[in-house]
């Protein structure tokens, strides 16, 4: 059955809500990662594409979501700092590109990026695209307006990120201070300026199969060019903080999932790759073909030279 739905979605077939997509979250796992690693091989290639990001602005976010360090809610002990200077933002994209990174973001904490902060970005981002010829630039700045996706667009950049996080109906558990169709506004609002859209979620969180499905599918519809997959590390201080972490299991089947709904996006590994073996390696035969890979914003992840040897060493292109 897996290798006949492979071989419907290769030849151009999309899931969508109308199907019955059981056979993803009940069948047996080692089938669905053939069939997931079948569709990423025919319509992806060989090649895993990576991501490097920066905290350029860290804590006192306004935003209440329950898994995060930096929301200004809780008591976690992350560290706080303003918007990083252009020199020292410049010099981060420098070392990304020499160290082989395909994209390179800033990330600002907080509900949006605005005035003299926003400026600022713009500028570095200005010099990084005239400085910076070989790495792609991205930007994750929270719930922006039009105009200013434009400014981000004419100043270099060519993907914005903005994680659903879940799915519509779970939502409201993850976070009241803004809304499911806040994130979907932004969204389409970045489209618009003729912005690539990098938009995933977390798993581990409380929310059910049907959740998963649906945050995939919503990604799907929106036709969304990158997928973050986070597997939650639980932080003391936050509401989630106290969660059981997810087994590996678990989280190659989401991987396969998304691969099988999304099957021309990149899926991209984020956080979490530590509570697999080999840092994931197997996840690149389950559908994925991205990752962030260095620091996470408030977890460590794997270097880029151990993710380079890691995937070369497997059999990828970079």
């Amino acid at each position: 059955m897996y290798e006949k739905k492979a071989d419907e979605i290769i030849r151009g077939r999309r899931l969508n809500r109308e199907d019955d997509l059981s056979f993803l979250t009940e069948g047996d796992l080692g089938s669905l990662k053939k069939g997931a690693n079948r569709i990423r091989e025919s319509l992806c290639g060989n090649y895993v594409d990576l991501c490097t990001i920066i905290n350029g602005r860290a804590g006192r976010c306004s935003e209440d979501c329950r898994f995060c360090a930096q929301s200004a809610h809780y008591h976690t002990g992350a560290r706080a700092h303003n918007i990083l200077d252009e020199d020292a933002l410049v010099a981060a994209c420098h070392y990304s590109e020499g160290k082989g990174a395909h994209r390179f973001s800033v990330v600002t904490a907080g509900r949006t990026l605005a005035g003299d902060d926003f400026e600022q970005i713009v500028q570095a981002y200005q010099r990084m695209g005239s400085e910076c010829k070989e790495i792609g630039l991205c930007a994750s700045h929270g719930l922006l307006t039009e105009e200013q996706f434009v400014r981000l667009r004419e100043s270099g950049i060519t993907m914005y990120h903005a994680n659903i996080e879940t799915s519509r109906r779970n939502f409201p558990n993850i976070c009241t201070t803004h809304t499911f169709e806040d994130k979907l506004a932004c969204i389409r609002r970045a489209k618009k300026a003729g912005l690539h859209v990098c938009s995933g979620g977390i798993i581990g969180m409380g929310e059910t199969w049907e959740d998963r499905l649906d945050m995939a599918l919503t990604l799907a519809e929106y036709q969304v060019d990158s997928i973050p997959l986070n597997a939650l590390i639980p932080i003391k201080g936050t509401p989630f903080g106290d969660l059981p972490v997810l087994t590996e299991n678990e989280i190659l089947r989401t991987v396969a999932i998304f691969r099988f709904i999304n099957p021309d996006a990149y899926v991209r590994l984020a956080a979490g790759r530590t509570l697999m073996k080999e840092s994931g390696r197997e996840a690149f035969f389950s559908g994925a073909n991205a990752t962030i890979t260095g620091d996470m914003l408030t977890t460590s992840g794997n270097n880029m030279e151990q993710d380079r040897d890691m995937l070369t060493g497997s059999g990828f292109d970079l």
